[in-house]
């Protein structure tokens, strides 16, 4: 009995224990949510329990992230959809630089302005266009021989063919001054009113390296000259205006006209000092009361005229070097022509009429060459080589026995224009 006695009094007493260690370590439920335990900071032995207070407390300890990175990555996105690339400043694209060559054809005058023209054509760089001022018969002849050149050359030119007109005096005098109608370059100042600069050849001259060259002249003018001629001679003991003139002329040998670089804007401003008036005069204003002054006594007309008016403004004239207007003054009584010499003719002008006779094989050994030259034939097999052969024919003359002096420059150009059409065409296909 005594043994159930306390095996009861010791089971109630644990009974109890147990129920007071029950109501003391729970706390009744909050609102029918669960609780759950976290680990209680090193230091304290208690296992507490946590309430939503609690984990905020909790959360203030632990390291936080930047509520901004993920709103900063949505920004990123929906910025980088509508984020543009800047799109480059295209630069205004440079206008294309025209080049400009005039010329007077009257007469039978066509198939040597052709040629002319062909000459330009085939070795410039840079567009041309081509001003040729013509009688109205002549028109139709020289449209169909410029509209029958090949594409690839006439992608590198264009023309316009103008009446014969002379804005001042008695147009008949005018035409019947000199050469048939060469007294019309005299008036491009006035009927070109929209071009700046201008080269004004005669129509037997060739052109045996790039128009560009002579063009590149008009950087050289200083603030004072507005036209560019080469000497009429080298030599005074044997020029024609040093022996000759009955009128002032400029320099000591004068200067020929058939070859002129021209700033049109320039001529038309300037005044020009004369010895007719105190004032100055416009280049228009200026011509007829000149020529009507000089008529008496000038030979070679409006050549004569231009040397009048550079000898009272000299400093208006740029003089530039014999090779760029190669006559046969310059070979028919020695050579004397020192720049062509070094560096080769770069402009042949076969005046008095050696193209055509057999006074100056060498002159008229180029002019049968370009004229004859086929737009699609090869430049040393069908130009170079024939004029090497015809040189052969004319070493017996002056200017024949010095082929150096012809052929340099040409040869030179040829390799240039090789190197454009070949070299640097094929280069640009390859792909290393």
């Amino acid at each position: 009995m005594r043994i159930s006695s306390k095996l009861v009094v010791s089971l109630l007493c644990l009974g109890g224990l147990l129920l007071l260690y029950l109501l003391l370590g729970n706390e009744p439920s909050i609102r029918g949510t669960q609780r759950s335990r976290v680990p209680v900071p090193s230091g304290q032995g208690k296992v507490q329990p946590t309430t939503p207070g609690h984990f905020r407390a909790i959360e203030d300890h632990m390291p936080k992230r930047d509520p901004r990175l993920k709103k900063k990555k949505s920004n990123a996105k929906a910025s980088s959809s509508k984020m543009r690339v800047p799109e480059r400043k295209q630069k205004a694209p440079v206008p294309e630089e025209w080049m400009h060559l005039a010329v007077v054809a009257c007469g039978d005058r066509v198939e040597e302005t052709v040629t002319m023209l062909k000459s330009a054509a085939i070795f410039s760089i840079k567009k041309i266009r081509f001003h040729i001022f013509a009688e109205d018969a002549l028109k139709p002849e020289f449209e169909q021989k410029l509209d029958d050149w090949p594409q690839q050359l006439s992608r590198k030119f264009d023309y316009k063919i103008y009446p014969i007109t002379f804005s001042v005096g008695n147009a008949q005098e005018w035409k019947k001054l000199f050469k048939p109608c060469a007294s019309q370059r005299l008036f491009l100042p006035m009927i070109l009113q929209d071009v700046d600069s201008l080269l004004y050849v005669d129509t037997d001259v060739l052109f045996l390296r790039p128009l560009d060259d002579i063009w590149a002249f008009l950087k050289r003018f200083n603030d004072t000259q507005l036209a560019a001629m080469a000497p009429e001679h080298e030599v005074p003991k044997i020029g024609w205006y040093s022996r000759f003139a009955r009128h002032p002329f400029f320099g000591t040998t004068g200067v020929n006209s058939g070859v002129m670089l021209m700033n049109l804007t320039r001529i038309r401003k300037q005044q020009f000092k004369n010895d007719m008036i105190e004032a100055g005069l416009t280049w228009e204003e200026m011509l007829h009361p000149l020529y009507q002054k000089y008529k008496n006594y000038i030979t070679w007309g409006d050549q004569d005229l231009l040397n009048i008016i550079f000898y009272f403004n000299p400093e208006n004239l740029f003089v530039f070097p014999c090779q760029w207007n190669y006559r046969p003054d310059h070979c028919m009584y020695g050579s004397n022509c020192k720049s062509a010499e070094e560096d080769g003719v770069s402009i042949l002008h076969g005046n008095r009429g050696v193209y055509h006779d057999d006074k100056q094989p060498a002159f008229k050994a180029f002019y049968e060459v370009i004229r004859d030259y086929p737009f699609d034939g090869n430049l040393f097999q069908s130009m170079y080589y024939p004029l090497q052969t015809k040189f052969l024919e004319s070493v017996h003359t002056l200017c024949g026995r010095i082929p150096q002096v012809f052929l340099k420059q040409i040869e030179n150009t040829m390799k240039k224009v090789y190197e454009r059409r070949v070299i640097v065409h094929a280069g640009s296909r390859v792909r290393i």
